[in-house]
């Protein structure tokens, strides 16, 4: 899979536990790319704020504390300037809460994924969205 260059990787999880395993899904993967660790949307939000980055894509969690990642959604899909920054937003969490994929696709994210409990499956996740997101053009393509 080719890198995206200065294309960070967002990972907004505030479990240590997950987080070691969705880094180890990304290296098996051969994805390269610097990973960024925010432990919850409020961080997040900030980083992208301030950030001159053009992130590569959002991998997010639903339950953190400070702010969940439904309410970042909000915040990204309500801020002009978030929003045409273009950044693929994906789901990655525990949580298969109709409601919590419902107000996902409201905000019109990328993606809502369970993460599973088995590192292959979460490694062929990994591998099938950033397979997409590699291929697909969209308007931060250097």
């Amino acid at each position: 899979m080719k890198k995206q260059p200065g294309r960070p990787i967002l990972i907004v999880e505030d479990d240590e536990d997950d987080r070691f395993f969705i880094t180890n899904a990304i290296r098996k993967c051969g994805i390269p790319n610097e990973l960024i660790y925010l432990d919850n949307g409020q961080q997040a939000l900030d980083y992208l704020m301030d950030t001159r980055d053009k992130p590569f894509i959002i991998l997010c969690d639903i339950n953190m504390p400070l702010m969940d990642g439904i309410e970042l959604g909000r915040k990204i899909h309500g801020n002009d300037y978030l929003r045409k920054k273009s950044i693929p937003f994906i789901f990655l969490t525990t949580t298969d809460n109709p409601r919590h994929i419902d107000d996902a696709y409201k905000l019109t994210v990328q993606g809502f994924f369970k993460k599973p409990d088995d590192s292959q499956q979460l490694q062929e996740i990994i591998q099938q969205i950033f397979g997409y997101w590699t291929k697909c053009l969209h308007p931060n393509d250097d």
